[in-house]
This record gives C-alpha cells, structure tokens and sequence, in this order.
C-alpha cells in the first residue's frame, strides 16, 4: 500500500484503481484489527475518489471532444 503522505492528487488512475483493489482484497480477507480495517476503509474511500476525478475528467474531455466534432460538421444541402 502507498505510503499516508502519498497525496490522491499525485496518484494515477490506474496506480489509484491498484491499490484500491488490493485495499478491498485486504478488507475481504478479514484478520485485521479494528483501527486496521477503519484505517484501509478510509484510504479505499479516498481512492474511490481518485478514481472517480480521473473518471469524470476523461469524460468531460470525451464530451468536449465529440461537441467541438459535432460543431465542426457542416450541413451537407
């Protein structure tokens, strides 16, 4: 798991989506203590986040991206 300073903003999505993965692994197997779990929840919901931003982002560029190719077709008469 990344280290606690290792800020969301400096992780990639697929580098987030890694070690959520192995956070939600981890919450599955179970023999962790309390503070063990609640700790690796919280990490697993600050990288949901991470993931969620990439996610909105590649979509609003893919929006952007088909409107300006939209907006630069022409009406064929």
């Amino acid at each position: 798991m990344a280290s606690g300073t290792e800020t969301g903003a400096a992780l990639g999505y697929e580098e987030a989506r890694d070690e959520l993965i192995e956070v939600v692994r981890r919450l599955e197997a179970g023999g962790t203590t309390l503070e063990e779990s609640l700790a690796l929840w919280e990490r697993g919901e600050e990288l949901a986040k991470v993931c969620r931003h990439w996610l909105e982002g590649a979509r609003a560029r893919l929006d952007a991206s088909l409107a300006a190719e939209e907006g630069s077709e022409e009406p064929e008469d």
